[in-house]
């Protein structure tokens, strides 16, 4: 008689779904089963929804809806996406949600998300920033003279000094910087629009560290894009977020300066809080920083003394 191994002999666990299962599940679960809510509320659903979609890609038939799968997508979020807390709490919510209508539909017994908490909301100090002291030592980290080098200090003071986002840095093209009377712009398409609607300013350091970018590039067309690959296999493609980021986190890593809550958004938030210190106004801040309201930019304006903190305050902060 055949021996069966208990791998053989064990049923499947938990639901598993193919890409285009899911696709039809998650399109009933936000036209039907969310018709009642309002657009606002239905397209949270949807953008929060579209990650677990991309990350179910990445897992190849290997996941199934069970506690331990929503809690590698959580694992995801946090650690390879580096989500913030309140993020990471948004997209569990909406897995949590529509884990409720598969149960409701009778496609699964009980919901698996309902054990996988979202994080605490932060507070005041736990999406960190960073210090005087941790900005010189991380452009320290990043000077050099080769191609990567300038590209990578460019991008840094894009995002130090121009508070621009790792996404609004890899949409940019050479043409989207624009020199007027009152000195140089840089056309963005932020998170959440569909065009350059947004006109952010480039102060003089910022466009010289890019001029000294671009120089290393020769001849270039305005269409181009204004950060691109140096790989052998990917010279002159347009970066990616992750290829922006993984960047980033290693210059972070090389100072010394990354632990708990500091990621490469942290360099967009310290903008912020440099302008302040520098005297620039809170209505000039939340333009800058493309805030909705004054209530965002005064978060900043009660954060700006932590410019001037000691790195290792913040560590036991954080």
């Amino acid at each position: 008689m055949a021996q069966h191994t208990d791998a053989e002999a064990a049923p499947a666990v938990g639901l598993t779904l193919t890409f285009g299962e899911l696709q039809r599940r998650l399109d009933d679960f936000l036209t039907e089963y969310l018709k009642e809510k309002s657009k606002e509320t239905v397209g949270t659903y949807r953008r929060s929804l579209h990650e677990f979609e991309r990350w179910h890609v990445t897992q190849k038939g290997r996941f199934r809806f069970t506690t331990d799968g929503v809690r590698a997508y959580k694992k995801y979020l946090m650690e390879t996406r580096e989500l913030s807390q309140v993020s990471v709490s948004t997209y569990l919510t909406a897995l949590r949600r529509f884990c409720q209508y598969l149960v409701d539909i009778g496609l699964i017994p009980d919901n698996p998300a309902q054990a996988v908490k979202g994080n605490r909301r932060p507070s005041a100090h736990s999406r960190q920033v960073l210090t005087e002291k941790d900005i010189a030592v991380l452009l320290k980290a990043v000077e050099g003279s080769s191609q990567i080098d300038c590209r990578d200090l460019a991008m840094v003071y894009t995002m130090l000094y121009a508070g621009l986002s790792e996404i609004e840095i890899i949409r940019a093209d050479v043409q989207d910087l624009e020199q007027t009377l009152m000195g140089w712009y840089l056309r963005v398409q932020g998170k959440g629009h569909t065009v350059k609607d947004q006109q952010v300013p480039i102060d003089p350091p910022v466009m010289e560290k890019i001029r000294i970018y671009l120089d290393t590039r020769g001849r270039i067309r305005p269409e181009d894009p204004l950060f691109v690959s140096h790989g052998h296999r990917s010279e002159g493609e347009r970066l990616n977020t992750r290829s922006v980021r993984s960047r980033i986190n290693g210059h972070l890593k090389k100072a010394g300066i990354k632990r708990p809550g500091v990621s490469p958004h942290s360099l967009t938030h310290t903008a912020a809080l440099i302008w302040l210190n520098d005297g620039m106004s809170l209505q000039e801040v939340k333009n800058r920083m493309r805030h909705g309201t004054l209530d965002t930019t005064m978060i900043y304006f009660k954060k700006q003394g932590l410019l001037k903190r000691d790195p290792s305050e913040l560590k036991e902060m954080g």
